[in-house]
């Protein structure tokens, strides 16, 4: 098997919006061959982000919306995910509506790393979160 191909937000933007059809299928066919093994693929936290933002900003997904098409990353065999773990819990808070999505995937961070407080000015995104508690 070929080494890891690192796939770019554009790839999974084209595949899910389906809105450049020659990009859709080439995009359709690269996720088929890591479903069926023959390719490994791999891509960034950032990607995701990315991805979440251009859904919302631009083509109008709704928090619902945007949560299957990462969850179906999520999923996808032989697509790995930089840390998919504080995705999975960010994607979730995220569709809650109680934050934006990279303040959620913050959220996530600071569990993971058991911090107790944040310093921020942003303090509606996180003034309801368990455990967690402004700096001032």
């Amino acid at each position: 098997m070929d080494k890891t191909i690192f796939v770019d937000t554009n790839v999974f933007l084209r595949f899910f919006v389906k809105d450049v059809e020659s990009f859709y299928h080439k995009s359709k066919e690269l996720f088929e061959k890591a479903e069926t093994g023959n390719l490994k693929l791999e891509t960034s936290d950032l990607v995701i982000a990315e991805i979440v933002w251009v859904l919302e900003s631009y083509y109008d997904f709704s928090r619902e919306e945007v949560r299957e098409v990462i969850e179906t990353i999520l999923e996808t065999r032989n697509i790995k995910v930089a840390n998919q773990s504080r995705i999975k819990e960010a994607i979730s808070l995220y569709e809650s509506g109680k934050t934006d999505f990279i303040d959620a995937y913050n959220i996530a961070y600071i569990r993971a790393k058991d911090f107790m407080k944040v310093a921020t000015f942003d303090i509606k995104h996180f003034k309801n979160i368990g455990g967690i508690t402004p700096f001032w």
